[in-house]
């Protein structure tokens, strides 16, 4: 994979995960985000979620070769992706709208952003492990 395009990649999903969270939060205000799935997105899950923002452009300023650390950010967005669907399994985005415009926005896009960028980091693990130094 181009470094340039690893860099831009791992910049968006920081900028994503940070500015996604602090606007659909509302910086951490809007309770029904937080009573919709008070384990992971409460507020100290979606501070969580900042944090990884944090550590994707850390790793797009780092330059580095990032194979083993892109196949745990795939890993990590996998784990939200079921969480996503698991949550979507068990209730309906309607009754969020009804509360919050902007938590059932958050509920019904936040799984399908963290699939683009699992599908991106899996493909920059495979991209890094199968080049081969020239």
């Amino acid at each position: 994979m181009d470094t340039r395009l690893a860099k831009r990649g791992l910049m968006a999903a920081g900028f994503m995960n940070i500015f996604g969270v602090l606007v659909f939060s509302r910086l951490f205000t809007n309770q029904a985000i937080n009573d919709a799935d008070p384990v992971v997105m409460s507020n100290f899950g979606l501070l969580m979620i900042v944090v990884w923002g944090l550590a994707y452009l850390a790793a797009a300023a780092s330059g580095a070769h990032l194979k083993w650390l892109a196949g745990v950010f795939a890993l990590e967005k996998l784990v939200y992706v079921v969480v996503w669907m698991l949550w979507h399994s068990h209730n309906s985005l309607a009754p969020l709208y009804a509360a919050d415009a902007f938590a059932g926005i958050f509920y019904a896009i936040y799984g399908l952003n963290d699939l683009a960028f699992m599908v991106f980091f899996a493909w920059m693990f495979l991209a890094r492990t199968t080049a081969r130094p020239g």
